[in-house]
């Protein structure tokens, strides 16, 4: 297969989990406050049925449909940059690393979903609700927390993308494809391809599977209450997942298939799918907690 020698991925790859590794312990250190105001125990785990999952996702399309010129401003950044991504990674030699990157919204999803939960938790007030609420987090109790698992996040989606590249490279060669037509071909067609689908979508199931245990519920329950801190936060979030494991498998496959499907063509689908899983991971939240 023919290709240009990879630059540097790998290089900028460990840098950039080195700096977020730094981040990370600087944001730790703040923690030890953020312990002090742990006062309320996590509510308890509801067990969900598919049902729940509906219920969710109807609510969550009702807020896109109530304030859908406040969000779309607000998911048109996403849209915007997924395509600067694109052309990133095709303008420099990276093809096969575009669908790791693309993908890489699912395990960032619950990160950027936290103005939309805000949005949600407004409404369900009967608050007055704009796309600026959004930016209201900052002034949350829990926001010191959710800064945190933020970084936490953002430091999986970069082990995801180094473990995306040393899976490419050990299967499909140490040069990366140039040409969209022979790399499709080259892995729907060869034992290489069929390995490079086979162990990455593999991987990828266990990178998705720990985005959703960490931020499901934790996310918008230090949204909630503050208080509840984020130890309590992230045992519930997994909790909700070992309490449900077959609802909440659907749910990760209904984000997956439809990140997906608002990728294409050109992300622009993302402006819907993004607010609707967003404002739907708040009220999923809702039925879990009771």
């Amino acid at each position: 297969m023919t290709g240009t020698h990879i630059r540097n991925p790998i290089e900028w790859s460990g840098a950039a989990l080195v700096q977020a590794g730094r981040n990370l312990g600087t944001a730790l250190n703040s923690l030890q406050g953020e312990r002090v105001h742990a006062h309320d125990p996590a509510p308890a785990i509801r067990r969900i049925t598919v049902a729940d999952l509906m219920i969710a996702l109807r609510k969550g399309y009702e807020d896109f449909t109530a304030y859908r010129s406040d969000v779309a401003v607000l998911c048109l950044v996403y849209v915007v940059a997924g395509l600067v991504i694109a052309r990133l990674t095709l303008g420099h030699g990276l093809l096969p690393m575009l669908f790791p990157l693309a993908s890489g919204f699912a395990i960032l999803g619950p990160l950027f979903g936290v103005g939309l939960y805000e949005m949600s938790k407004r409404r369900e007030r009967g608050d007055e609700v704009s796309w600026t609420n959004a930016f209201a987090v900052t002034g949350e109790e829990g926001f010191t927390a959710i800064v945190i698992l933020g970084a936490l996040v953002i430091f999986e989606f970069l082990v995801w993308l180094a473990a995306a590249y040393l899976i490419y490279r050990a299967t499909m060669g140490p040069t990366m494809a140039d040409n969209a037509g022979r790399f499709i071909a080259s892995v729907f067609t060869t034992p290489a391809g069929y390995a490079l689908i086979g162990i990455g979508c593999g991987v990828g199931f266990l990178f998705a599977l720990l985005a959703l245990c960490l931020g499901v519920v934790s996310f918008p329950m230090l949204l909630d209450n503050g208080r509840i801190g984020l130890e309590n936060a992230l045992a519930a979030s997994f909790r909700a997942v070992a309490r449900n494991p077959l609802p909440m498998a659907l749910w990760g496959l209904i984000v997956a298939a439809s990140l997906i499907l608002g990728s294409l063509p050109f992300f622009l689908g993302l402006i819907v799918v993004l607010p609707v899983l967003g404002h739907g991971t708040w009220h999923l939240y809702r039925r879990l907690t009771g």
